[in-house]
């Protein structure tokens, strides 16, 4: 219904999240139609000269409690019919870990720091007593073998199609929202605590990667770009990445 009015689908669950926002839309239009024309009905029915004198019995009509429990119904149906069917598939219930690509997100004034296990699959030890703003943004633990072949970006994030990714956001200093609107996927990263979102690309392109929370003077600036590419154009993507002459990453910096 709203389709063309929204920014194109990425995701395979876009079109649930699009649904819902038109269902909404036609009650809100609905609501506004019904009570403009009781507003031009009362201002000719009810004015002073056809009523000069006040009556005090009020309306016997139903017609308002019958509106009141359409609109009720209206409401139950996309809360238990759409919303919370669709908050627990696709909100409560993550997938597992190995049926997906994990990633690490770390935001802070005004950067997204991301961070991937690399080719074996498993995430470093991170500890902020190696943190270093340039060369080490994750704070990875330079003696761990697992994170060896880590790689951390600044502002780029890349996912293989029709893969399911599972996103760990953090924050380093203050709130920030990750938003991503072709993937139909907002989520407020907040200090002390590691919030997963997940969502399948079905579309291969790249696209913005937007902070939807003011986050300070240079929240104008933090922004990223995600990049959706094939399975084999990942994978040779990762493995650059981590190949030593990469320095884990650090060149695929969106500001250099």
């Amino acid at each position: 219904m709203l389709e063309k009015f929204l920014p194109p689908v990425a995701s395979a669950h876009g079109l649930e999240i699009d649904r819902v926002i038109s269902l909404v839309h036609l009650l809100m239009f609905l609501l506004f139609i019904g009570w403009s024309v009781y507003f031009i009905v009362a201002l000719f029915k009810f004015r002073s000269k056809n009523n000069p004198q006040a009556s005090y019995e009020g309306a016997h009509s139903h017609f308002s409690t019958a509106v009141e429990v359409g609109v009720i119904l209206f409401e139950a149906v996309i809360l238990l019919g759409f919303s919370i069917p669709f908050w627990s598939k696709q909100v409560v219930a993550l997938p597992p870990g190995n049926d997906a690509v994990e990633v690490r997100i770390n935001a802070e004034q005004f950067a997204w720091n991301i961070h991937y296990p690399g080719p074996d699959g498993h995430f470093g030890k991170t500890d902020w007593k190696f943190f270093d703003k340039q060369s080490n943004p994750m704070g990875l633990d330079p003696k761990d073998p697992a994170g060896k072949d880590d790689v951390t970006t600044i502002n780029q994030l890349h996912l293989p199609v029709r893969k399911t990714a599972l996103l760990y956001l953090t924050s380093r200093d203050v709130l920030h929202s990750f938003f991503l609107p072709v993937m139909r996927v907002k989520q407020d990263v907040i200090p002390g605590m590691s919030i997963p979102v997940w969502f399948t690309p079905v579309k291969i392109g790249q696209w913005e990667i937007a902070c939807a929370q003011l986050c300070g003077l240079g929240h104008y600036r933090m922004r990223g770009f995600l990049t959706v590419q094939s399975q084999e154009e990942f994978e040779k993507w990762l493995k650059e990445q981590a190949a030593p002459s990469s320095d884990n990453g650090k060149h695929d910096d969106f500001w250099n």
